[in-house]
């Protein structure tokens, strides 16, 4: 919303009456205007920016970007004008102009790369342009180097997404899932996460496994490569299929990087990070490694170890841009194990001899042929192998995990947009996950003193076959309304092969129908009126097919209806938002249990939350607060849904302009008390993290990063007994969280601009 003085238009007719008193511009031209729309280097509009337009010896104008991105000049004069564009945190764009007699030209401006020492973080709402690949709202978090880490110097999630609160364990080799409101997704609950290869989305989850149904670790990405990550703001996509409940998460990634190498450590842990891109500014391509080790801030050390290799390359053939994408990672450690949380002083796992050991390998590549101006063919492919031993303690005794997996998948679509009013899309994806050996041991005794040896609790190979066709219309109604449907279906084959029950063994094919609809009404830049967005959808999640100690096949998958309205504007310079949902669940057998391999319900459920955010921008950084509360019901006995997390506050600012060069990032997050079944509560969770860096000379940056954490990630319930205690009994256990202290050190090398 933009004010303006009753004084502005006096003051502009003192301004132009040289100009009318000489009579206008030179006989024989005419003015003209300029206008566009500034995006990042994702495509996405850059709000707040400023657009200066210099002509010839006039005196220079300038225009902010809207929040869509836009901008306009009127009463250009005709000839050479320079007109450029610079926002926190990219990289200043600059071009020249001609400008004809009455000429109306419009322009699309992107930022090519972002400022190499620009460490902040910017959150934009990309409601204000919806297209048939993004129709509903989303926030898009883009990252700007290290002081984003949710952990620096730890394994776990690479990037603290704004209101999505990641707790951070102490330590081990993986990540808890990020929260949504409502959903315990650090229990591998059904939130989707992709990687952005070009416009193809690789899902980075692992369908029933050992963790839990929709398992994802975005720990396999070393963090200085993520450039952003989107969450979006509708029921979900129709590129979008298992998982995509009701949020899911986009990682994108730079096309260049400043060649670095950052050192991050402490008393006990070192994390050793480097970057490089080739010279020539025209390559856009990268290789990233990281190599951690690390005993933890626990009384136990960890002895941890990670490996991380990650490549990009974009070649641009003609009509074709295709972008190539890689990961390599392999870790290891001990693992902090549950604890109870009312035994003073107890930090570490009751268990000592926790530990896990994973590995992963993946490529993908994505090929955008654009046929024409108004269409495109997107074909794509990509492979990954996965590996897990995990050796936990759930109470009863040490349990052993296991599985090796191999996971395939291929998409084509094609998209065309025939006006403003009509854009279509039509897709096939194909997918396979093929996990072998899913493994689920246990100790025979449940003396800890004489564990026995292992008892095999389940031993499957299993095969999920997604068979995937989707359509989608996109466009206008009118200037201010936009809507998008969509259907996707999918046909999924079930191969249970059980090799410890052979009678257990089975083949099922299940075909799932998802329909989508999103209504937008995006009054621009009026004063008054907000954005309103407005979506349905239908989805679902694939359950454990393992029946387990069990004693029948459960339902194969999980269906699930989402309503979501969000609310937005900007006001005096401050973005706020509002989102409502509404997300039901049918009632299921899919899961088994991670200590005995028996079967239990999910569902039926209902979800609604309500999420109120306001983020402001100023010179040298920005503040952004969110509050969700959540109502996660079992429908059948009124009773709330154990684990899912009922508030989620998050505050988060950034500096980048204090005195003596410093830079600052602050956040704090907390996630309320949750119920965990049985009567029994979980403590609040409260992290307060932060970093402070400083500049020296062109190449070199120095910092100090805190966790100041109380709580405990993970909490749930287990019956068991200290030692000491005659009887075993149901107490609330979780994973200790620490506060921490960490340096960085970074050095660029290269042409340092």
């Amino acid at each position: 919303m933009t004010f303006q003085s009753p004084l502005v238009p006096w003051l502009l007719l003192t301004a132009m009456a040289p100009v009318w008193a000489a009579g206008g511009p030179a006989s024989g031209t005419a003015r003209g205007s300029i206008s566009g729309q500034l995006t990042d280097t994702q495509g996405k509009p850059v709000a707040g920016a400023q657009v200066r337009l210099a002509c010839g010896g006039a005196a220079p104008m300038t225009a902010p970007t809207g929040a869509d991105g836009r901008f306009a000049f009127s009463s250009v004069p005709p000839g050479t004008a320079d007109l450029s564009a610079t926002a926190a945190g990219f990289v200043p764009l600059r071009q020249e102009l001609r400008l004809a007699d009455g000429q109306a030209l419009t322009l699309n401006l992107r930022f090519t790369s972002l400022a190499p020492h620009a460490d902040s973080v910017t959150v934009t709402a990309a409601a204000a342009q919806p297209d048939i690949e993004q129709p509903d709202p989303a926030q898009q978090i883009n990252v700007r180097e290290q002081m984003l880490d949710a952990n620096p110097g730890r394994p776990g999630v690479p990037v603290s997404v704004p209101g999505l609160p990641a707790e951070t364990a102490s330590g081990g080799i993986k990540a808890p899932q990020y929260f949504a409101p409502g959903v315990a997704g650090d229990h591998g609950e059904p939130i989707a996460q992709y990687l952005r290869v070009g416009s193809y989305l690789v899902s980075n989850n692992l369908s029933a496994n050992a963790h839990g149904n929709g398992y994802a670790d975005p720990n396999i990405m070393v963090p200085a490569v993520i450039e952003s990550v989107v969450t979006d703001g509708g029921a979900f996509d129709v590129r979008e299929g298992d998982h995509s409940v009701n949020l899911a998460e986009v990682y994108g990634f730079h096309d260049r990087l400043e060649p670095f190498v950052d050192l991050t450590g402490d008393t006990r842990d070192i994390d050793l990070t480097a970057g490089w891109s080739p010279a020539n500014p025209a390559t856009r391509a990268w290789i990233a490694l990281e190599a951690a080790y690390g005993n933890g801030f626990l009384d136990t050390p960890e002895h941890r170890q990670q490996y991380k290799v990650n490549a990009f390359r974009i070649f641009d053939a003609g009509n074709h841009h295709i972008t190539a994408f890689g990961i390599g990672y392999y870790g290891q450690s001990m693992l902090p194990g549950l604890v109870p949380i009312d035994v003073p002083g107890l930090h570490d796992t009751i268990d000592p001899r926790q530990r896990d050991q994973t590995h992963t390998g993946e490529a993908a590549i994505n090929d955008v042929w654009r046929a024409s101006p108004g269409s495109q063919l997107q074909l794509s492919g990509f492979f990954r192998t996965y590996n897990l031993a995990l050796y936990s303690d759930f109470g009863d005794g040490l349990i052993r995990q296991s599985e090796f997996r191999t996971v395939t998948g291929g998409s084509a679509d094609y998209t065309r947009t025939v006006n403003p009013w009509l854009s279509l899309m039509a897709g096939m994806d194909f997918f396979q996950e093929a996990p072998r050996r899913l493994d689920l041991d246990r100790y025979a005794s449940t003396d800890p003193a004489i564990y026995g040896p292992f008892t095999p609790v389940t031993a499957n190979n299993i095969t999920m076959n997604f068979v995937t066709p989707y359509v989608s219309a996109d466009g206008r109604l009118t200037r201010w309304l936009h809507y998008d449907i969509g259907w996707r279906r999918d046909q999924i084959g079930f191969d249970n092969t059980d090799l410890l029950n052979p009678a257990n063994s089975f083949r099922k094919w299940v075909g799932v129908n998802s329909p989508k609809a999103t209504l937008n009404w995006v009054p621009g830049e009026h004063p008054l009126l907000p954005a309103v967005s407005m979506s349905f959808g239908e989805t679902f999640f694939t359950n454990d097919p393992r029946i387990g100690t069990g004693t029948a096949a459960g339902a194969p998958v999980s269906r699930t209806h989402a309503w979501q309205m969000v609310v937005s504007k900007t006001i005096a310079g401050t973005d706020f938002r509002v989102t409502m949902a509404r997300v039901t669940q049918e009632q299921t057998l899919a899961k088994i249990d991670p200590d005995t391999g028996l079967q239990f319900d999910e569902g039926p459920s209902r979800n609604r939350y309500l999420t109120a955010a306001a983020r402001r921008y100023f010179g040298g950084g920005f503040f952004e607060a969110s509050v969700s509360k959540a109502d996660a019901r079992d429908l059948s006995t009124g009773a709330p849904v154990p684990e899912a997390p009922r508030t989620i506050a998050d505050f988060l600012g950034t500096l980048d302009r204090l005195p003596f060069g410093l830079r600052a990032r602050a956040e704090y997050e907390e996630v309320g008390r949750t119920p965990l079944g049985d009567g029994f509560n979980s403590v609040p969770i409260r992290e307060f993290r932060g970093a402070l860096m400083r500049q020296f000379g062109a190449r070199i940056d120095a910092g100090i990063q805190f966790l100041i954490a109380s709580g405990y990630t993970g909490q749930t319930t287990e019956v068991l007994a200290l030692a000491g205690e005659a009887d075993p009994f149901e107490r609330v256990v979780g994973v200790y969280l620490p506060s921490d202290v960490t340096l960085s050190f970074r050095y660029r090398f290269g042409r340092v601009r």
